[in-house]
């Protein structure tokens, strides 16, 4: 199945922001190859023998996508969304997981393939050091929301938040080595905080 223009995408997308529940209906087909690709590549950060499938993932986050309909703007908006929620329900996941087992600690590792050498995290760690990002600094914590757990590319994440590709960039390389500071547990210095 060949995939549709982003324009055809969008067209759909507003259509079901303006509650036409065909064009949700509709969209949602031509959508699922990738949202299941997202899914599954954030499962492939997760521990070994997650409870969790890609199809489960995706479900949940179609679930919550349909029950939101947060007015999308455009393809990358909807799959920058759909990214948020995946990240909510693998943070929701792994806190039933921790009480459950008594605060062992659940390990990932904040690579998203660009950074190899990267310190490991536990997701609970990964979401409290976001949250903490964002209250410094909104924009560079939705962009590695976007890159990191949306599998959004440099450009696209650029797209969706309306800011140039160079800015973009330059969110992503200073909030990555914000987050790798505050995450590292051998760091003796403080994180520093964002740019203003």
């Amino acid at each position: 199945m060949t995939a549709p223009p982003p324009e055809a995408v969008t067209r759909l997308l507003e259509a079901w922001s303006s509650g036409d529940l065909r064009a949700r209906d509709e969209l949602m087909p031509i959508v699922y190859s990738e949202l299941r690709r997202r899914a599954a590549a954030h499962l492939k950060r997760e521990r070994p023998g997650h409870t969790l499938r890609p199809t489960d993932l995706l479900h949940e986050a179609y679930l919550r996508l349909c029950a939101q309909n947060a007015g999308f703007k455009n393809r990358d908006h909807f799959f920058g969304v759909a990214s948020q929620l995946m990240r909510r329900i693998l943070v929701d996941h792994a806190r039933a997981r921790s009480a459950a087992k008594r605060g062992k600690a659940l390990r990932v590792t904040l690579s998203e393939d660009v950074a190899a050498a990267s310190p490991p995290a536990d997701l609970l760690g990964l979401d409290a050091a976001l949250d903490e990002l964002a209250a410094l600094d909104e924009r560079e914590a939705q962009v590695v929301e976007l890159r990191f757990f949306g599998g959004l590319t440099l450009p696209e994440t650029a797209r969706v938040l309306g800011i140039s590709l160079a800015t973009a960039k330059n969110d992503w390389a200073h909030a990555k080595a914000w987050l790798f500071a505050r995450l590292d547990p051998s760091s003796s210095s403080l994180p520093r905080p964002p740019r203003n």
